[in-house]
């Protein structure tokens, strides 16, 4: 979810400009000459040479001046230098002048007597030069322009290494402007220009002139900033106003991180903020707007880079071009990036150029250079708050159970030791039965969302630690919860994307997504009917038997379906994964699971050795299962002890203390329940087309790298 960023003491964000409001930082002369300094003992330029602040002006503009404006500084001075050569042989010339009148000197001539001299059509160079100086910006093929800040910072250059004068300075400067002048939309820096940069020099360079600013009595990490509004919110209150149309009557304080920096001359700056979502708006920095004078101004903001954060108040408007930008009579740095800011990919989301783990290690830069990863998980976060606020309309009572226990109660565990205890403890503990004796209890409808453990290997659709929902409730049974869950997931899909259907990708980004339908009722099949209709099979009826056992694995041999470990339950599911799950695209609710399936669920009231369960699958993958729950003590404990035995290949042995303390609790007494649980992280996956567990999950475990 977005930060709240708007003020709570503020009721109308369009208050009146006030000269003495000292919320945000003004933006005076004597504020900006201080951390123009850097660090100088005094901030000012000594005759000897550069001051500490020229260098970090130079060090930073260095690493973004491009190639073509050293280009075309070169040609200007080779221009220069010519000319004058050319006016001394001119002044020769006219020593000579008692000579009898010549004949026009023609091209021919030229190249015998003085190519540097005239041209190939008999002109003088001076002539020529004084034509083509202005025409050098065009004649560039695509330059981008050189601004008056570019040109100052190569006029400090050579005064230093060359000794020019201050004249001869400005001289350049004003014909160098000349030169990109035709070009009036600069673009901006871009990933080739950045190439040459040295990571460790540019955040060495950083670090000093934070230094600098600490030394010069500037905080540069100020304590507070007040924001109105969200950039979000500012978009949307202020899309109307037209191409030029600015409202300098209205005060706006926003924040958020400078992502492109665009130096457009010594004058102007262009900066898109952004925030978390996505969120992005121009900042037009205007010299008129400002206490500074051009020097000042184009030192200040040399020091900005692209991934600062910055906090900018000032009036709305849209430039001459129509884009809407915020016009700050107030700029403050509120934190340096001292680390070279990544730049996001270009492209279809499947071609991200970052690597993977990478962004999931860091996953900060993941967030603010991919767009759609901060809507990932705002979409993550409506869709748990959707769920908490469903089940609280229905008065269900949210409740926490503990995570670890002396029991593993099943699986494979994480180990952890209890220090205080000197004992080990398991985190692979099943909320059910904690859930069940509460309403054992009396809390007829309880749930949880919360982590489920399970040490037991990673893939696309399955992680170590998952998030889910579960939820019991009493006097009510399977049938109840299909209906609840349908009602759920699509009025869950309307309110996200505004229909049932979504679109995903399931064969890849390059090629075109599947659609499904969440349009209630959904589909239901019954598992056995379903399952030998489709593997051609006569499942016995009695599959307790080790007659169903070996035919499941003679058919599971001949179909070429592998299942290890060879159980009936096992063999079972694995036949349902094969055949069933993959007809199921639109969620499909498949049904009725064999009792040896389900040891916790009641068993049908209609069909033998049956249960009432259902398990939801969407995509060829199974995302809820829930069923009427079993609630006689005595089945339930020769259900755990078969349960056990299958597990041990064979082997018997007692209850562990966990599921006999459940097993103790149902002979007080359960009503008639039924039990529900959603994988939310499955869920997520569909309603963000994800393909990997990894991408909805903020921190996901990584291979070697610490998380």
């Amino acid at each position: 979810m977005l930060p709240i960023k708007d003020n709570p003491t503020t009721t109308d964000s369009e208050k009146p400009l006030d000269s003495t409001n000292t919320a945000s930082t003004k933006m005076d002369k004597n504020s900006f000459l201080v951390l123009a300094a850097l660090g100088g003992d005094d901030g000012l330029e000594e005759e000897s040479g550069k001051s500490v602040v020229e260098e970090e002006v130079t060090n930073t503009e260095a690493t973004t001046t491009t190639s073509k404006k050293k280009n075309a500084k070169k040609k200007l001075a080779k221009q220069r230098k010519k000319q004058k050569d050319h006016e001394a042989k001119m002044l020769k010339e006219e020593e000579d002048k008692k000579l009898s009148d010549p004949e026009p000197i023609t091209a021919a001539a030229a190249d015998e007597e003085d190519m540097d001299g005239m041209d190939p059509n008999g002109k003088g160079l001076k002539e020529e030069e004084e034509k083509a100086l202005p025409m050098m910006g065009s004649k560039l093929s695509n330059p981008e322009p050189i601004t008056a800040a570019a040109a100052t910072t190569a006029n400090e250059e050579d005064m230093d290494s060359n000794g020019k004068g201050l004249k001869e300075e400005e001289e350049e400067e004003k014909e160098l402007s000349m030169m990109g002048s035709e070009l009036s939309n600069p673009e901006p820096i871009t990933a080739a220009d950045e190439e040459d940069i040295d990571p460790d020099q540019f955040r060495a360079s950083r670090l000093k002139m934070v230094e600098s600013l600490k030394n010069s009595g500037v905080n540069p990490y100020p304590h507070k900033f007040q924001v109105t509004m969200t950039i979000a919110t500012y978009i949307r209150m202020y899309e109307t106003l037209g191409a030029g149309e600015r409202r300098e009557d209205v005060v706006v304080s926003l924040s958020g991180r400078i992502m492109q920096k665009r130096m457009q001359s010594a004058k102007l700056n262009c900066y898109g903020l952004s925030e978390f979502g996505g969120s992005e708006v121009q900042i037009m920095v205007d010299i008129s707007n400002s206490d500074l004078d051009v020097t000042e101004f184009t030192r200040f903001h040399s020091c900005v880079e692209r991934g600062d954060i910055v906090g900018v108040t000032g009036f709305p408007g849209r430039c001459q071009r129509g884009e809407l930008s915020l016009f700050p009579r107030s700029f403050v740095v509120l934190s340096h990036t001292l680390q070279l800011m990544p730049r996001g990919k270009a492209g279809p989301r499947g071609d991200n150029a970052n690597v993977k783990e990478t962004r999931y290690f860091q996953r900060y830069l993941d967030l603010v250079l991919n767009k759609e990863v901060p809507q990932i998980f705002s979409t993550r976060a409506m869709i748990v708050d959707y769920i908490r606020k469903f089940l609280k309309n229905l008065d269900f009572l949210e409740v926490e159970t503990p995570m670890m226990n002396m029991i593993a109660g099943g699986g494979n565990p994480f180990i952890t030791h209890d220090n205080d205890f000197n004992m080990n403890l398991f985190t692979c503990v099943p909320p059910e039965v904690y859930l069940k004796q509460l309403v054992v209890g009396g809390l007829e409808r309880v749930f949880e969302i919360r982590k489920r453990f399970s040490n037991e290997g990673i893939d696309l659709a399955d992680n170590p630690e998952l998030t889910i929902c579960e939820f019991y409730e009493a006097y009510a049974d399977y049938y109840d919860l299909m209906a609840q869950t349908e009602k759920m997931l699509s009025d869950m899909v309307m309110e996200l994307t505004g229909g049932y259907t979504v679109k995903y990708h399931a064969n890849g980004f390059h090629k075109d997504p599947i659609e499904i339908d969440f349009t209630p009722p959904f589909r239901r099949i019954d598992l056995i009917e379903e399952l030998e209709k489709m593997a051609d099979l006569k499942i016995p009826e009695d599959l307790s038997s080790d007659i169903t056992n070996k035919y499941l694995l003679d058919a599971c041999i001949k179909l070429d379906v592998k299942c290890p470990p060879q159980t009936t339950a096992w063999l079972l599911n694995k036949l349902v994964e094969h055949f069933l799950a993959e007809t199921c695209v639109n969620p499909t609710f498949i049904i009725d699971y064999p009792e040896i399936m389900i040891p916790l669920a009641k068993s049908h009231r209609s069909r033998r050795g049956l249960t009432e369960c259902f398990k939801l699958n969407i995509n060829k993958r199974e995302v809820c299962n829930a069923y009427t729950e079993l609630n006689d003590p005595v089945v339930q404990r020769q259900r755990f002890a078969k349960q056990l035995q299958d597990a041990l290949l064979g082997e018997s042995r007692p209850l562990d203390q966990l599921l006999e303390a459940y097993c103790t609790a149902l002979e007080y007494g359960l009503p008639p329940t039924a039990g529900w649980v959603l994988g939310i992280d499955r869920l997520t996956m569909l309603l963000t087309d994800s393909h990997t567990m990894k991408e909805v999950i903020l921190f996901p475990p990584l291979h070697g790298a610490f998380t």
